[in-house]
């Protein structure tokens, strides 16, 4: 059971698809996601690695097509999606985020794509590159999207 599905009141929290999460605790992704839902947020892991397995008691998916189809069963949009790949990865994830309908897109530290994020820019979404997400939520850098 996810904190949102335990609290009705936590439900209104954005849902953030976690590309690139790690089923192992030692791993960034996993301790951000962990933390991110500690504090109400519903996680979506997104890892072919891991598909059909779960992380953080969630199901894991392919990709955010998978994720989204998945999760509108539930009537559950993917709001945010954080992104714990390498640069070069970024572009293919950015399409599937406008495609989705996503609201944001997330590059974790010392992760840029300018033409990625001048593309999600173009489509609607919010970007914020090169922070972590955990870190920005700690300190109160919501960003208009938390």
């Amino acid at each position: 059971m996810t904190a949102a599905s335990a609290n009705p009141a936590l439900s209104s929290a954005p849902v953030i698809a976690i590309v690139g999460l790690s089923n192992r605790p030692d791993r960034p992704s996993y301790g951000v996601a962990r933390y991110m839902q500690e504090h109400g947020y519903r996680i979506i892991p997104v890892n072919p690695m891991y598909v059909g397995t779960h992380i953080l008691g969630e199901h894991c998916y392919k990709d955010l097509y998978d994720a989204a189809r998945a999760l509108a069963a539930e009537s559950v949009k993917i709001d945010i999606v954080d992104c714990f790949r390498k640069t070069d990865d970024i572009p293919p994830v950015v399409g599937e985020a406008i495609m989705i309908g996503a609201s944001a897109v997330w590059m974790q530290l010392d992760i840029v794509n300018q033409d990625a994020a001048d593309k999600a820019i173009k489509s609607g979404l919010t970007v914020v590159m090169d922070r972590c997400i955990k870190i920005e939520h700690a300190l109160g850098n919501l960003h208009g999207i938390l």
